[in-house]
């Protein structure tokens, strides 16, 4: 993403002029955010646990999901109204962001007491439900890790990851239905960015994803906190601005050489990459992916890394099969891509707040 430095060449005795005065400060904006990643309560309503799952990874952060509180039970159901049709046409990335709430979810009860069961229900449009059971807390450096966790979408330093962290990482990954491949060769990386650069292209020619990318980006603190969703500038390391003169800066600026070459930085700055492929092609192994995904990014921050996702070669579907290949798992479909290594932590991206994605809630927990 996106916005060069032209921004600041207006200077700040225009600000008032082109609507800088108007677009919130940072200071708010941080505060903002940061309340919304609070330390759960030690004896957690379902709206706090929500509140956790909600700060799981999603496609565009457009957070897809919907919660359904009753006695016992929480659902988590899809919100289409939600969805990136031009990235995302069979809403794999949906249910994938699903899943990454869910484990959230299931993480953050067990940490509090709350242990409880994930089920996929297939009726429907799909669904997955967390039951509640009496248990003694599970505690998890996972746990830890949720309001920290974030998709830092910037250079690293390119310093390698020892053994014993790379185990790490396979292990909280380990979920039943889904095969994690890490590639820390750089000769292989290399091939992963062949593919990167070439699905970004294919993207970046294509009208339709281009408005829709336009669509889900946030210029300003008080444009992404309105919203509570979309991808803030400021998290990768733009300058604020107006939104108008933000979106006239994105058709001006927004191109496909620069945009390769800033992948080619940042894939090139990465320690390594981490491929999650699930064993079959359905809304249940693409939640499961999800669940996977997320796991690795917790394990990831606790570990003191910083992860983005690289999804060009599966969003691009002409691609799978090249990415299958590379990774050694030919005729099945990846789910995830992500790139991993050591860097520093920008800007959180909002959320929206609790009210707005739950459906019901109950007077008493369950």
């Amino acid at each position: 993403m996106l916005i060069g430095g032209g921004v600041v060449a207006f200077g700040a005795a225009g600000a008032t002029a082109f609507g800088l005065s108007r677009m919130g400060s940072m200071t708010d904006y941080t505060a903002a955010v940061a309340k919304a990643r609070a330390t759960l309560p030690d004896h957690p309503e379902p709206r706090d646990l929500v509140r956790y799952a909600t700060l799981a990874a999603s496609g565009h952060n457009t957070q897809p999901w919907r919660f359904h509180i009753e006695e016992g039970r929480i659902t988590i159901q899809p919100d289409f109204s939600r969805r990136t049709p031009a990235v995302d046409p069979d809403d794999h990335h949906l249910f994938t962001s699903m899943g990454c709430a869910a484990e959230n979810l299931a993480i953050a009860a067990a940490e509090r007491g709350r242990n409880g069961e994930l089920t996929f229900d297939p009726e429907g449009s799909g669904s997955v439900a967390f039951e509640f059971k009496a248990a003694q807390p599970e505690h998890s450096i996972l746990f830890e890790a949720i309001p920290r966790r974030q998709s830092t979408r910037a250079d690293y330093d390119g310093r390698s990851v020892d053994s014993g962290d790379l185990s790490a990482l396979t292990a909280a990954a380990r979920t039943p239905g889904v095969d994690l491949i890490l590639i820390t060769d750089r000769r292989q990386i290399e091939r992963v960015l062949e593919l990167v650069i070439a699905g970004n292209a294919t993207q970046m020619a294509d009208p339709a994803f281009v408005r829709e990318l336009k669509g889900w980006l946030r210029f300003n603190p008080r444009q992404a906190l309105e919203t509570g969703d979309g991808l803030f500038g400021a998290s990768t390391g733009n300058p604020i601005a107006p939104a108008w003169l933000g979106n006239l800066l994105f058709d001006l600026v927004f191109r496909v050489t620069a945009e390769n070459d800033k992948y080619a930085k940042q894939v090139r700055s990465s320690a390594g990459v981490a491929v999650f492929v699930s064993e079959r092609d359905d809304k249940d192994h693409w939640m499961r992916a999800g669940r996977a995904c997320q796991r690795f990014a917790l394990q990831a921050t606790a570990l003191g890394l910083k992860h983005a996702f690289i999804n060009q070669p599966v969003e691009v579907a002409a691609l799978r099969p090249d990415l299958a290949r590379l990774i050694g798992l030919p005729g099945r479909r990846p789910d995830i891509v992500m790139r991993f290594g050591y860097g520093s932590a920008m800007p959180f991206s909002a959320r929206r707040p609790v009210s707005a994605v739950v459906s019901s809630m109950p007077t008493h927990s369950g």
